[in-house]
């Protein structure tokens, strides 16, 4: 992704979840998406929607059992 949208991406997640902590970061190699961190904790992956002219962004986060106890 473009640095214009990780930095927007960045700002909405802080915003959005009154969290300044949160921090959305490039990734190597992948243009189509990110990560989202929260201090030095990886939260999960937005990837970045193009269809038919309109843009989205999807984020996805995979939650492990042993994390719910």
């Amino acid at each position: 992704m473009k640095p214009e949208e990780i930095r927007k991406l960045d700002a909405y997640f802080k915003r959005t979840f009154n969290n300044p902590t949160l921090s959305v970061k490039a990734r190597p190699r992948k243009e189509d998406s990110c990560e989202l961190y929260v201090g030095d904790e990886f939260l999960g992956i937005i990837f970045r929607d193009e269809d038919e002219g309109e843009l989205s962004y999807n984020f996805s986060m995979a939650i492990l059992d042993i994390d719910l106890e």
